[in-house]
């Protein structure tokens, strides 16, 4: 069980409960604003290791001119550093959208057991919505998927962000 430990005197302790989804979630959900605040789509992704986050990541497909440069796959190469190997085989990624089939292709082939997502991704999604790379059986790693965590906050993020994209570019169209 990995935890916290709360120091009372100076030799007890007491575990504290580990951190939620909804904790890492929100982390990302902070990456997500900050990507969000450079005129990125605001998708936000840490990887977690122990209780520990060791990857974080945030769009910066327009900020870098980079089709790769994707929350996970900055979050992913990160990870890679700290555990100093490409197997994340230990870690859980959290992501505020499902992953496209880059990221979900990257996820698969870094070995990550579980991911944890807030929303659908109707559009471009492939952990289920259009492929399903993590279960595809023929693949030798599947991948264990949470949805919903924290759903409608990150909806409504990326839903704000298109609105007000959409009425600029209307704007800008008009002038």
């Amino acid at each position: 069980m990995s935890g916290h430990r709360l120091f009372i005197s100076d030799s007890t302790h007491i575990m504290t409960k580990p951190k939620s989804d909804e904790f890492y979630m929100r982390e990302a959900m902070k990456l997500a604003r900050k990507g969000e605040a450079l005129g990125e789509v605001p998708i936000g992704c840490v990887i977690v290791h122990d209780g520990k986050i060791i990857g974080r990541g945030y769009n910066r497909r327009k900020t870098d001119h980079s089709t790769l440069s994707h929350a996970e796959l900055t979050a992913i190469k990160k990870a890679d550093k700290v555990i100093g190997d490409w197997r994340l085989e230990d870690c859980t990624l959290y992501v505020t959208l499902e992953p496209c089939q880059m990221c979900a292709g990257a996820i698969v082939q870094a070995r990550i057991p579980k991911v944890v997502m807030a929303c659908k991704n109707p559009k471009a999604g492939c952990a289920g919505s259009i492929l399903d790379l993590f279960h595809e059986p023929r693949f030798n790693h599947q991948v264990e998927v949470v949805e919903g965590v924290l759903e409608e906050e990150c909806s409504q993020m990326l839903s704000d962000f298109f609105r007000a994209l959409r009425l600029r570019l209307k704007t800008e169209s008009e002038d």
